[in-house]
């Protein structure tokens, strides 16, 4: 059976909306979610899973807008689509935050904001293709973490692989300290958390 399962992720027929793709269950992933210096970015007075699905449900009417695309990437790609949006949330609130679609000052671009100086960018910032790159270079980032650390569980490489995606493999030393050089010191356990409530809601 599982060499099918595999087989079928490898193809990206797996319908991930009914399921959770090739590369984890989020819902088993644990989390501590959002710090208290990323809560106040939203002028949230706590902090956790509680701030990280509140940020969530904030972004949940713009992320709707790009449902059809989040959901044709997850299929195509195996990539639960709940963690897409959670990434999204993260790093562009569903494109509330970005002029033109570039943020970071001008250095990355599109809903899941690639860098410029590290990628060549592909599509307009709103579109499938866009978004499909992003999530093939979280998806490299989730293989890079597979292979620096063999003894890791599934969901494990997936958290680690979310915080591989804000600051590189080489970043990643441990499982326990996984965003110690993430930004914020939080960016895999409030993405897994965001994606946690976008899985309850439709991703």
């Amino acid at each position: 059976m599982w060499i099918v399962l595999i087989a079928l992720c490898l193809a990206g027929s797996i319908d991930v909306t009914a399921g959770s793709g090739c590369y984890g269950n989020i819902m088993e992933v644990p989390t501590t979610g959002a710090n208290c210096a990323t809560a106040r970015q939203d002028r949230l007075s706590y902090c956790g899973v509680r701030a990280s699905h509140q940020m969530a449900a904030t972004d949940l009417r713009n992320m709707n807008k790009y449902k059809t695309e989040i959901l044709a990437v997850g299929r195509s790609l195996c990539m639960d689509p709940a963690v897409i949006a959670g990434i999204i949330s993260r790093e562009s609130r569903a494109g509330a935050v970005l002029r033109n679609g570039w943020g970071d000052g001008g250095n990355a671009f599109g809903l899941m904001q690639i860098d410029k100086r590290w990628h060549k960018i592909r599509g307009a910032w709103n579109s499938e293709e866009n978004i499909s790159q992003g999530t093939e270079i979280l998806i490299s980032m989730i293989k890079s973490i597979q292979k620096k650390f063999s003894s890791w569980s599934q969901n494990q490489d997936l958290k680690g692989g979310i915080a591989a995606y804000n600051a590189g493999p080489g970043s990643i030393r441990n499982y326990s300290q996984v965003d110690n050089r993430t930004t914020g010191h939080d960016y895999s356990n409030d993405v897994v958390a965001r994606a946690q409530y976008y899985k309850q809601h439709g991703y």
